[in-house]
């Protein structure tokens, strides 16, 4: 894997020392959030679709799944091709995917249709997220933990307004007025346009520059094996997330006997939490190694996911914002420590790891909603609680450091 010079590898080779564009790595998180406000109506509509169209909960998994499946299978197969073939204008291109997607789900009819409409939105983050993430590497002027974080937050966030949108815009005006959340896609294709002529000069100057890489040359097993470990730890982490994401506002609906709108405020606190700590994972990482953020992030979680399921309300809302914002901190550090592994490679390990959190969570939704018909809900998150012990694992990866 090492001495692989790629196109990827010969700009960012050219670029590393260059200062950071912070307004080039601000402008693809803007549209990270847009990207995932409009992919976090999905599954903030969930409640809403399951009472309006009869649905159980195994279909509401094959929605998740039909969305995560199409962004996973794609994103590393456009990953690694454009690491030998760059392609700048492909970020509008994924934006206009989603746009269409809003609009299957504004105006289906019926399931197979809802079912389409997740597909490409799925299919306009399998282009968005290799892209953008290279983006910002290239734009990070060697503080790839800082821009990575940067870059995410965006999508945390977007993440986190989604549900508060839809229990304030869509519950009350119904399936239609996600039609609105369309211009958000309109004005992602004009900014993605803009990044994209930045990206377009920046392949065109760095072509012909020599390939640096800073990072250490490990053995090839090495490096497999720090991979393999990296994946279990993304098991771990989504996994638990695909449970929060799909199921907790019927958690806490079930529970508590809370209204449909309060369940959505209450999953904000988890997403707000996660937002917060993918700000600081990066950073962080940057000063004291990503190593040290996954060790911190993933088994540092495990007492409070534990308390989770047996906490009252008041500690169920604490408990959730403490345990997104420890877990999402791991993000930044493991795509940052897994592109380290192998240099020249950004835009397929980018792809990879995204690819890998969407099909997880999406193959575990359907499973977790399986189980949930036959157990419950409660008994899922029971279940969820242990899979943060993973994060023992991390004992296994190489100190980069030295």
């Amino acid at each position: 894997m090492n001495g692989i010079v790629t196109h990827s590898s010969a700009i960012q080779g050219a670029f590393t020392r260059q200062p950071t564009v912070y307004a080039v790595i601000l402008a693809v998180s803007f549209c990270h959030f847009l990207n995932d406000v409009m992919q976090s109506l999905l599954s903030a509509l969930y409640p809403m679709l399951k009472v309006d169209y009869g649905l159980a909960f195994w279909q509401i998994g094959l929605l998740t799944l039909a969305f995560q499946v199409t962004a996973s299978l794609l994103q590393p197969m456009i990953g690694m091709y454009t690491d030998k073939r760059p392609l700048p204008y492909s970020l509008p291109v994924g934006m206009s995917s989603t746009f269409v997607g809003l609009l299957f789900l504004a105006f289906a009819g019926e399931y197979s249709l809802l079912v389409m409409g997740a597909m490409l939105i799925g299919f306009g983050s399998s282009v968005f997220h290799p892209e953008a993430s290279r983006v910002a590497r290239l734009a990070s002027g060697g503080r790839y933990g800082t821009a990575q974080s940067l870059f995410q937050v965006g999508g945390n966030l977007g993440t986190a307004l989604g549900p508060l949108l839809a229990a304030f815009i869509v519950v009350p005006r119904g399936q239609g007025s996600v039609a609105w959340f369309s211009v958000a896609a309109l004005v992602g294709i004009i900014v993605l346009t803009r990044v994209g002529a930045w990206y377009s000069r920046i392949s065109t100057a760095g072509a012909n520059k020599p390939a640096r890489s800073a990072f250490p040359a490990l053995p090839k097993r090495s490096v497999v094996a720090a991979l393999l470990v990296l994946v279990a730890l993304m098991f771990s982490k989504n996994v638990y997330l695909a449970s929060i994401s799909s199921y907790y506002t019927f958690f806490v609906i079930e529970k508590f006997n809370v209204s449909v709108q309060v369940s959505q405020m209450l999953l904000f606190v988890f997403l707000g939490g996660a937002a917060i700590g993918t700000i600081l994972g990066g950073p962080i990482g940057d000063r004291i190694g990503a190593r040290s953020v996954i060790w911190f992030s993933i088994l540092g979680v495990l007492p409070f996911t534990l308390a989770l399921p047996f906490a009252n309300l008041f500690w169920t809302v604490v408990l959730s914002g403490v345990i997104g914002l420890v877990l999402a901190s791991a993000f930044p550090a493991i795509v940052v420590f897994a592109q380290e592994l192998v240099p020249g490679r950004v835009g397929m390990i980018a792809g990879v790891f995204f690819g890998l959190a969407f099909g997880m969570a999406g193959i575990s939704a359907a499973v977790l909603g399986v189980v949930a018909d036959a157990k419950g809900i409660e008994f899922v998150f029971v279940v969820c609680s242990f899979l943060p012990a993973l994060g023992l694992l991390t004992v296994l990866l190489p100190d980069l450091r030295h």
